[in-house]
């Protein structure tokens, strides 16, 4: 299973665009969660207190985990993440605070180590820009370091495409570019 996981808002969305070239690549059903639709909010006390008990009880059956039920279960996933304000679209960051639950998605070694308990082993960071991405820290990086670190996915991959907006950009030429890149992945 492809979990598709779009945090682009327009309706229009190039990083949307991308994404879709990217799934009719990989030969996969496809599961959709198209974050800008879904009623996802950050991290509060009450939530917060909700996933700890949960996990302490093993407790899974509230419907607030469906989100990490569903990203342990796939076998690749593809974040779609535009490019805003260094980073990308809060959605994406509350969706990611939602699927970090221990006893779904990982667990703690004895010495305090994540463990995955997550399927996936390959997840696609696909973005584009208007402008420049100034540094890869602060939205691929941190996905990265996430996907790695907690959830076991040995390969992340960024797919982008940048200077969109920028005047005189040839966004046909761009785009087209991004997608050769992607046609390289699968041969």
């Amino acid at each position: 299973m492809l979990l598709y996981i779009d945090g682009a808002v327009r309706p229009e969305s190039r990083t949307r665009e991308l994404a879709d070239y990217l799934a009719g690549k990989i030969n996969c059903n496809v599961e959709y969660v198209r974050l800008s639709e879904e009623n996802i909010l950050p991290m509060d006390l009450k939530t917060l207190s909700m996933r700890d008990e949960s996990c302490q009880k093993g407790d899974f059956s509230n419907l607030y985990f469906k989100y990490a039920k569903q990203f342990a279960k796939a076998d690749e996933i593809i974040l779609v993440a535009p490019y805003w304000d260094l980073s990308f679209p809060s959605v994406v960051k509350a969706y990611l605070e939602n699927i970090c639950v221990v006893g779904l998605t990982f667990s703690y070694s004895d010495e305090g180590i994540p463990v995955s308990m997550c399927k996936a082993k390959k997840l696609y960071f696909v973005t584009t820009a208007g402008g420049t991405i100034a540094d890869d820290a602060y939205g691929y990086g941190y996905v990265k370091a996430l996907a790695q670190g907690m959830f076991g996915i040995d390969e992340v991959l960024l797919v982008k495409a940048e200077q969109l907006d920028i005047y005189g950009s040839d966004v046909y030429k761009i785009m087209s570019e991004a997608k050769r890149e992607i046609d390289k992945l699968f041969t």
